[in-house]
């Protein structure tokens, strides 16, 4: 049977999955301290990468290198954190959460230190590949120390706060990093590099007398066996889908075809751009937590629904837009769709790893939003090259969506709801419920 009791994976026993609440019941969502202190180790990373991010390929062309390569400076950072995933996780299954976390920080803090000191483009190719290497090793490490410090009540709120920190620092990131980089281009390492040292002293410090849940202390299956068994589990599936797909559309076309959209389609500056990826993450931080909560009380398969149908109607608006106004509105809609997608998938691999240590379930989770950015952009850009129709490069990336929409409608449930108790007794007057 499956993890539902129906043929789909035999991951998650139907008497393991974390119940909901009785219909009607009112319950107040307690997040640990922990939450808040991941939330904000995550503000400073993302308020650092904001920063450095455009200062990033600007560094590389002083070296005299083309644009190319300028642009293979940012994109070394993503694909080693890709391919670092997996053994970011056999590191947390080995040392534990907190170890990895620190450690990982502490790595990107000094390749990014370096980097600003960098006298030649292979020595900054070379350490913002290490820079990547640190990264999945706290990426991984966080979210696995997210779940197994949070009850399966509030996974799903525990997620979007997370992600708030990211959110928040994003947004922050990019105002910063102008009046920095007018400093000097080499300015921005140095601050990142510094966010990262802050994060990793708060991480190393505020979380170190951690207790994780007792009962999920111990993995059930080390080693590979939780990963080939969680993908024969149709949800754990489903949520990789969905954070493929999320990756390609969000990270990937959103940030790779929407600048070019605005000034080449549109006809309009990159102030709208600018306008519009603020649109975009206004809409999402003010849904993060109602869109968690749903998923909490109300099971993850309808939160799922609706991020990934938001998405594919965010993409289709884009690929329809011909004016500022309907421009907006599809950024405002992919905003909406983000924050469903921010914490439904998350809570479903908490739910299908049962909240104990599994590092390598939780690194291929995150490869497949790594694998959707880097390939978003490569296959969006490929299209608009070859058909010449900015259109035709979101429509694609709506067929994407599309199909973890499709595998979300038939998702069987990962959060089952517990019999409310009721005021009959048995028959046979011992005092027992009809729920028992």
């Amino acid at each position: 049977m499956s993890d539902t009791g129906t043929p789909d994976g035999p991951h998650l026993p139907a008497d393991e999955l974390p119940e909901l609440p009785p219909p009607g019941a009112v319950t107040k969502a307690r997040l640990p301290r922990e939450v808040f202190v991941l939330a904000l180790v995550a503000f400073c990373v993302a308020l650092g990468f904001g920063i450095v991010a455009p200062a990033i390929p600007v560094f590389a062309e002083s070296f005299g290198v083309t644009a190319f390569w300028a642009s293979a400076v940012v994109s070394v950072f993503a694909l080693v954190r890709l391919v670092s995933a997996l053994p970011a996780g056999r590191f947390v299954d080995a040392l534990g959460e907190r170890v990895v976390l620190t450690t990982g920080l502490v790595i990107v803090a000094a390749s990014s230190l370096l980097a600003g000191l960098s006298t030649s483009y292979p020595q900054l190719l070379l350490l913002r590949g290490v820079g990547g290497f640190g990264s999945a090793m706290f990426t991984v490490s966080s979210f696995g120390l997210l779940i197994r410090v949070v009850s399966p009540d509030v996974r799903a709120r525990a997620a979007g706060a997370y992600q708030s920190g990211f959110l928040l620092g994003g947004i922050a990131g990019p105002a910063i990093g102008g009046v920095v980089a007018a400093q000097s281009v080499r300015t921005p390492f140095f601050v990142y590099a510094g966010t990262l040292a802050a994060a990793a002293v708060v991480s190393g410090t505020m979380l170190a007398g951690t207790r994780l849940r007792e009962k999920d202390v111990v993995t059930e299956e080390p080693g590979w066996g939780a990963v080939r068994t969680a993908l024969r589990s149709r949800p754990y599936v489903t949520a990789l889908t969905a954070n493929f797909s999320s990756g390609f559309a969000a990270f990937g076309l959103r940030s790779a075809l929407v600048p070019l959209l605005v000034v080449n389609s549109l006809g309009q500056t990159p102030r709208l751009t600018g306008t519009g990826l603020v649109v975009t993450a206004v809409v999402t931080g003010a849904l993060l937590w109602p869109a968690g909560r749903m998923s909490d009380l109300g099971g993850r398969r309808l939160p799922l629904v609706i991020g990934t149908g938001l998405t594919v109607l965010g993409l289709v608006g884009l690929a329809l837009t011909h004016a500022p106004a309907s421009f907006l509105v599809s950024m405002a809609v992919l905003g909406a769709g983000a924050a469903f997608l921010s914490s439904a998938p998350a809570a479903i691999v908490a739910d299908v790893g049962g909240g104990r240590r599994s590092g390598k379930l939780v690194a291929t989770y995150q490869m497949s939003s790594d694998l959707g950015a880097i390939t978003g952009p490569l296959i969006g850009g490929a299209i608009v090259t070859a058909t010449g129709s900015y259109s035709t490069g979101f429509a694609v990336g709506a067929l994407v969506s599309v199909a973890s929409f499709a595998m979300a409608l038939v998702m069987p449930e990962t959060r089952r709801v517990a019999v409310p108790a009721t005021r009959a007794t048995a028959a046979d007057g011992t005092g027992q419920t009809a729920a028992s």
